[in-house]
This record gives C-alpha cells, structure tokens and sequence, in this order.
C-alpha cells in the first residue's frame, strides 16, 4: 500500500521506497511565461542618425567625382614664372581643361611641360603654318601678327631654332606673352599636342592686403 504526503512543495509517496516529486504552485499551472518588454529607439535619435548617414554619403560622392574631375577632366597649378606677364602672373593660380584631342585654337593658353617645370603658353600657329620671325615681328603665312596684349618685341634666339618653319602635323607653335626672354618655341621647336597638359580656362590671382 501506498502512503502520500506532501513536504515543502514535495510530494512524497512511501511504499517499498520513497519517491520525491516536486510540486507545481497553486496556479502555476498554465501561466504564460512574462517576457520583458523589448527596448523601444528613440525616433528622434533614429532620424538624426538617419540625416547624418546621407550627408556623410553625400560628402563621399562629392569627394569621389571632385577627384574624378580634378584627375581626369581638370588640373590645377600654381603658376611661378614671369613669362606670362601681364596675361598670367608669377604666383597665379591656373586652372585648365585636360582634354586636347581636338587641338587648339591660336591665341589659346595652353599647359605643357618644359625641362621638368610646368609652364603656359600661348599657341600662335598651328599644323602646316608657315612661321617667321623677321625684324617686323611675328610672321604667320606672310602675314605679320598685330597681337592684342603683347607689349614686348618678338625677336629670334641666336641660339634658338631656324626660321622660317612649318610647323608640323599633331603639333603646335607657342610663344609667351613676355616676348624678352620667355622660353618657348623660339629654344625648344613646335610642341606635341599629346604632350601638354590641356587649355587654360581661368585663374585665380591673390591679392595684396
């Protein structure tokens, strides 16, 4: 025969052994289990985190085509030679166009590289021109140049190139606008148009307080 007894929550029955079962509480049974309450966001911190991953999105993209075009499409240098006077002073700063598979148009101020040392000038003829430089000035097909903006005498280089010239295909002639000892054209020849950099678009010049 069995006997039952209950001790602190323990239901006992006595028989050829005692077995211990644990008790369920009165109303125990069936009672759902309590979940603590998710955390809820702030809306207001949500919408300014929101705000602030479009702006640094923003920044990104604007620094990523800024970078594109500065690489690809446009350049900037600062100027540091007198030669381009008064048209482009020493400390200007120029802003060009790379792209030049089309050529360039006389009187254009162009970029191009001069014994390592970046330089504008301005181009005064292009393929299949005839140039000279005669006592008259600047000779272009027989005709002499009356240059807006050139105060100085173009003359020839004893130790310059020999005139008169053709000036060849895929190249230009270029000469600065400070005519009294610019290097250009007159030293180094007609220039490749694959080996300048682009067309001048503008500069910005710093003024004196």
């Amino acid at each position: 025969m069995e006997n039952v007894s209950r001790r602190a929550g323990y239901t006992v029955r006595t028989g050829k052994k005692k077995v211990y079962q644990r008790t369920q509480p009165a109303g125990a049974a069936g009672a759902a289990v309590e979940k603590p309450p998710k955390p809820q966001t702030n809306p207001a911190l949500k919408s300014a985190l929101k705000d602030i991953l479009d702006l640094l999105v923003k920044i990104a993209v604007f620094a990523l085509t800024a970078f594109a075009m500065s690489t690809f499409l446009f350049g900037v240098f600062k100027y540091q030679e007198p030669s381009m006077d008064p048209s482009i002073k020493d400390g200007d700063l120029v802003f060009f166009f790379r792209y030049n598979r089309g050529g360039y148009l006389p009187r254009e101020a162009i970029v191009l590289d001069f014994e390592g040392k970046r330089q504008v000038r301005r181009v005064v003829a292009n393929a299949g021109d005839i140039v000279d430089i005669t006592e008259e000035g600047l000779i272009v097909n027989g005709a002499q140049q009356q240059e807006i903006g050139i105060t100085q005498v173009t003359e020839r280089y004893v130790e310059g190139v020999e005139f008169p010239l053709t000036v060849p295909e895929g190249h230009v002639f270029v000469l600065g606008d400070a005519r009294e000892g610019a290097a250009d054209s007159r030293i180094y020849g007609c220039v490749k148009i694959s080996d300048t950099y682009g067309k001048v678009m503008a500069i910005f010049r710093r003024r004196s307080i």
